[in-house]
């Protein structure tokens, strides 16, 4: 008959407390905090516990629970990372959001300025369609519509005088 190497849970929880002076002191030292070690200490070990069936008898108790608590400490800075920092709510309460009125305006602003650019003379709205919106210089609109660079220069002031107008509540003419 062949003998169980899994551990009798309650020797392994002997272990555990055991361990817990030397395992406490690797959480402090990976967490660089007192309490986010303690937190990372107790997660290690509830992890232990749930999984103790995963432990082979016969290997060091103490390298097993160190890397199950490096692992947790890795996952928590990964999801550090995408979820950003926590924040607890009573903390937050004096923090200030996005200002919703500048948002708003500024969406508005947006949209003023969409329909005045759609309202610009054909030639206005593809010279800024080229300079503005794509970066290209004068010159190279100029090169690639063929016209002068100061039919550039004068139809890009317009157009820009035009959108002005319609973002600061005018009309576009």
């Amino acid at each position: 008959m062949e003998r169980d190497s899994r551990p009798d849970t309650t020797d392994l929880r002997e272990q555990i407390v055991a361990l817990l002076p030397r395992l406490r002191r690797f959480c402090m030292a990976l967490a660089r905090d007192a309490d986010k070690g303690d937190d990372l200490c107790q997660a290690a070990i509830e992890r232990a516990l749930s999984r103790s069936e995963q432990f082979q008898t016969g290997t060091r108790l103490d390298s097993w629970m160190y890397r199950i608590a490096q692992n947790i400490h890795i996952d928590q800075a990964r999801r550090l990372q995408t979820r950003g920092v926590e924040i607890d709510v009573d903390e937050a309460y004096g923090l200030r959001g996005e200002d919703g009125l500048q948002l708003v305006e500024g969406r508005s602003d947006l949209e003023r300025a969409q329909t005045a650019m759609a309202a610009l003379p054909e030639e206005q709205r593809v010279l800024m369609a080229l300079v503005v919106l794509d970066g290209m210089s004068y010159r190279d609109a100029a090169t690639t519509l063929d016209i002068p660079i100061g039919t550039v220069m004068s139809r890009i002031a317009r157009a820009r005088r035009a959108i002005d107008k319609a973002v600061n509540g005018e009309t576009v003419q």
